[in-house]
């Protein structure tokens, strides 16, 4: 049968009509006016911006205040957070102030002026938006451990008073007296952290001694087995951090920092503010006469008569003072130490580092300056700085106690990468650990 001719053009011009209606209606829908295509631009610029919070919410911050025995200060760490990785840290602010809260222990209220000082740097340095995310915290040291207990539990309740108003993420027990030996291990884990071995297991970490006003703490890695299992249990912490486990020796030594000490071999007696207040010394010079105060008393203290060798005598006096309070711990000698605070300290007054980058002394360098200071000073010179000799002979004398011989050699440093090397750090570290794994510090 044949097709029409006729019903074939017709079929023909139906299907090309319906082509060309289609065509053009798609050609309408690609001409839209812009604004109908905006909808689809606002979408991708809200993923955009949630995409730059993400990121926002991945720094961290932290913020402690060190009450220590000489001042308070306040560290306001940021740190990077990614998955699966350690904390970097992007940035620190830091402050201080003077006196310690231990100097407010009778007057507690006024401790809070200069909380409230250290607290606005921290509102000023954080963004609003975070700060009911950022721990806050404050863990005071050996002045405060050195007051009676009813004084210390008051100034802390006051920090707690200005702590619960300042919208910081806050508990009460976020404010306490941190142990001596906790104090040494966060202040291992700053160094440690700052020089990059905290987390890397083929690369050996450094050991710490810090050298405080009330105390002194000495802490290391310890490697075998055997020594970790000869020593008092109190000498042994360990902990896990980065998912690797550490095991160290720790250990705090109360009433040895040198303000403590430099009472004791002046004849005082720590917490007796009824005991003597005139203190005469052979590590002074013969003819010096002057006032010094410590945990709020002020005591009169006077050289010994001429005659006597300053130095040899000043000695004895500090070996007699340190006598059997320290416990030597063979093998240090042959590891690296880094050295905090007044080691620090005394090492600038005597020339042997630079104030600002600090730099290496040995042992013997602290009994070298301690036996010329000492004769300058019996020859009538050093009038300005009393305590050096005194302070040198206790440092030289402390280290060898230690088992660190003389021509042992020592990193001493303020900072490392432009962060205070102190126990704040680490402590930090501990509380934004617990938050994550535990929902509290």
């Amino acid at each position: 049968m044949r097709f029409p001719k006729l019903a074939f053009v017709f079929m023909f011009v139906g299907c090309l009509v319906v082509y060309l209606t289609y065509v053009k209606r798609h050609y309408d829908d690609s001409k839209a006016p812009v604004s109908d295509q905006l909808p689809q631009y606002r979408m991708d610029t809200r993923k955009q911006s949630t995409s730059v919070q993400v990121v926002s919410e991945n720094f961290q911050y932290g913020i402690m205040f060190d009450a220590g025995s000489t001042g308070t200060r306040i560290h306001i760490f940021k740190f990077q957070i990614e998955p699966n990785e350690a904390p970097k840290l992007a940035h620190e602010t830091f402050r201080a102030i003077k006196p310690g809260l231990s100097a407010y222990a009778d007057d507690p209220e006024k401790s809070k002026e200069g909380l409230l000082e250290l607290l606005n740097v921290a509102k000023d340095t954080v963004p609003e938006t975070l700060w009911s995310s950022s721990p806050l915290m404050l863990r005071a040291t050996a002045g405060l451990r050195l007051l009676p207990g009813e004084k210390a539990t008051i100034l802390l309740d006051k920090a707690r008073e200005v702590f619960s108003e300042s919208l910081f993420l806050y508990r009460p027990d976020s404010v306490s007296i941190m142990d001596g030996t906790d104090e040494g291990m966060s202040a291992w884990i700053t160094i440690n952290f700052l020089l990059g071995v905290l987390h890397v297991t083929e690369t050996a970490t450094v050991g710490m001694l810090d050298l405080g006003g009330g105390s002194t703490q000495i802490t290391f890695a310890l490697q075998d087995e055997k020594t970790i299992q000869t020593l008092p249990i109190d000498y042994v912490t360990s902990f896990q951090m980065f998912n690797m486990s550490h095991a160290l020796y720790s250990y705090s030594y109360l009433g040895l920092g040198l303000m403590s000490a430099r009472l004791a071999v002046l004849g005082g007696i720590e917490g007796q503010p009824s005991g003597p207040q005139e203190l005469v010394s052979p590590c002074l010079a013969p003819d010096y006469s002057g006032q010094w105060e410590h945990a709020e008393v002020l005591y009169t203290i006077k050289g010994q008569k001429a005659g006597e060798p300053i130095y040899e005598t000043c000695l004895t006096k500090v070996e007699k003072m340190i006598y059997k309070h320290v416990r030597r711990i063979e093998g240090v000698k042959d590891m690296d130490f880094y050295a905090f605070s007044y080691y620090y300290d005394r090492a600038v007054d005597l020339g042997l580092i630079d104030e600002r980058t600090g730099g290496n002394v040995r042992v013997s360098d602290y009994i070298e300056g301690a036996k010329k200071v000492c004769n300058n000073m019996a020859a009538g010179g050093i009038k300005e700085t009393p305590f050096l000799c005194l302070d040198l002979t206790y440092i030289s004398v402390l280290l060898q106690e230690l088992d660190f011989p003389p021509d042992k050699e020592l990193k001493l440093a303020r900072q490392i990468n432009n962060v205070e090397t102190s126990w704040a750090l680490g402590a930090t570290f501990h509380c934004i650990e617990s938050l994550h794994k535990h929902g509290m510090c």
